[in-house]
């Protein structure tokens, strides 16, 4: 008996905790959303908020929340697009890059690999105004790299006076995405590729060398290798990896708000910087609590989908 009571006295700590850090304000949003709990009923003395039962969550979904140009459904398509978007180029990158490092015999691998890990440790807010900074019109370093280049072929300077981050309408016909979007792109790109080329680079270490050696004996080219040996062997390691990567690009206040902050006219606005404006700009903190009931479900549904998908939990044998 005290065999099995055992790992469970282990375990009482850190669910004592998780219960105070976690738990309990898990419980505590949801009994919210149910509510309409406002600013007014912050005070220790006030008194408890009336229960609206699904009202918040109906509103959600058929109002524009006094946001403007909202839609929960045109945020919530586009919150998808955005995070698969990235991690699909994230991922690719990672791979092409991690491959190319451990090619044998190439020089100074320390140094690049200490070079890509830069974007990760430097904080996101940082890196967001610096991006911010280089997208600006008159004097952003993008616009006059662009501008230096199109000089060489007799280009006017205006033609690259480009408004990355306000500029209304669709650059490319039929798809409906701003140049905002494409700035975000290009900034999350530079943010999110070293991560999963650290994965890559660790999996592909793992492979055994013979495997290639019995490759090279067959005739296998240097592709048919990459298709039957390196991607098949690293993908226990690279699906986990793009899950992590999608959950935490469809969240990504911070590089969103502090770039584009969700425009021009909400077009590049996600899920969590409405919830944000929700509660910081409206006080309205039950429909924000049903705001964030609706995110957690998105992305536990993706997740599920993701994993039921790529049956990420199954190791690949040859």
């Amino acid at each position: 008996m005290r065999k099995k009571i055992n790992p469970y006295l282990y375990l009482i700590p850190a669910l004592l905790v998780m219960g105070v850090i976690t738990f309990y304000p898990m419980g505590f949003q949801l009994w919210m959303s149910f509510t309409n709990y406002g600013i007014r009923n912050l005070r220790f003395d006030a008194p408890p908020p009336d229960w609206v039962g699904l009202a918040n969550y109906v509103r959600i979904l058929t109002t524009n929340l006094g946001l403007g140009n909202f839609s929960f459904w045109r945020v919530l398509g586009f919150n998808l697009f955005w995070a698969f978007s990235n991690v699909i180029i994230h991922v690719t990158l990672g791979i092409m890059i991690a491959v190319v490092l451990n090619t044998a015999g190439l020089w100074f691998k320390r140094i690049y690999r200490v070079i890509y890990i830069l974007p990760i440790v430097i904080p996101q807010i940082i890196v967001a105004n610096v991006f911010r900074n280089m997208f600006v019109p008159d004097w952003g370093a993008l616009n006059q790299g662009l501008a230096l280049i199109g000089s060489l072929f007799g280009l006017s300077p205006d033609l690259f006076h480009i408004r990355w981050i306000a500029q209304l309408g669709y650059p490319i016909s039929g798809i409906p995405l701003t140049l905002s979007y494409f700035a975000l792109l290009i900034t999350n790109i530079w943010l999110g590729w070293p991560f999963m080329t650290i994965v890559a680079t660790g999996a592909l270490q793992s492979i055994p060398h013979e495997l290639y050696g019995a490759a090279d004996i067959d005739g296998a080219s240097g592709l048919q290798k990459f298709w039957r040996i390196t991607l098949p062997l690293i993908r226990p390691a690279m699906v986990p990896a793009a899950v992590y990567g999608l959950v935490v690009t469809f969240n990504l206040f911070t590089l969103i708000y502090f770039l584009s902050g969700g425009g021009p006219l909400r077009e590049t606005e996600i899920l969590l910087t409405v919830a944000f404006r929700l509660v910081n700009e409206q006080r309205l903190y039950g429909l924000a609590a049903a705001f964030s009931v609706y995110i957690f479900f998105v992305l536990l549904g993706l997740t599920l989908l993701t994993n039921y998908i790529t049956r990420a939990t199954e190791s690949y044998e040859i």
